[in-house]
């Protein structure tokens, strides 16, 4: 009976390992594990991106976030895109990326690429806050939390 209750127990772990995990770049919490339905607009500025055609890629995010302003996920990728193209425009990027907090103040993939913003400009602290936020946020670490501590690991080591 006890085994039995063990066993139990570590399969409804695992369940919910497995649910938490499943989370996209936005929030991360019980709603992130559903599938989220594909939106062909993301799909192409992923794709853009992919390709690095930074110019398709911005054109395609600020065109999505004029046609929804409520998307934390436009917004992100728009500051992204930005950040991403040559010469950015780092109080866009910075404009975008908090705006798409302020919808979703989950949204780990704007955490992420906020902390990496913050490098770009040379804000330690500030992208180290936006590590401890995703510490936060990730139950479990999360792709997010592991891209940024890296990405922190590697400036600290390249200015000592």
């Amino acid at each position: 009976m006890r085994a039995r209750l063990l066993s139990t127990l570590a399969a409804c772990l695992l369940a919910a390992g497995s649910a938490l995990g499943a989370g996209g770049g936005g929030g991360g919490g019980p709603e992130a594990a559903e599938a989220k339905p594909s939106d062909p607009v993301m799909e192409a500025i992923e794709a853009a991106a992919a390709k690095s055609d930074w110019p398709r890629a911005r054109e395609l995010a600020r065109d999505g976030v004029a046609k929804n302003t409520a998307s934390a996920d436009y917004h992100n990728m728009y500051a992204y895109t930005l950040r991403m193209g040559a010469s950015p425009q780092m109080d866009l990027v910075f404009k975008h990326y908090n705006e798409a907090l302020r919808l979703d103040p989950k949204h780990r993939g704007a955490h992420e690429y906020l902390g990496e913003a913050y490098l770009q400009t040379g804000n330690l602290e500030k992208a180290k806050e936006q590590l401890q936020t995703l510490d936060k946020l990730c139950f479990f670490p999360c792709k997010e939390f592991s891209t940024l501590k890296k990405a922190v690991a590697d400036y600290e080591a390249k200015k000592r």
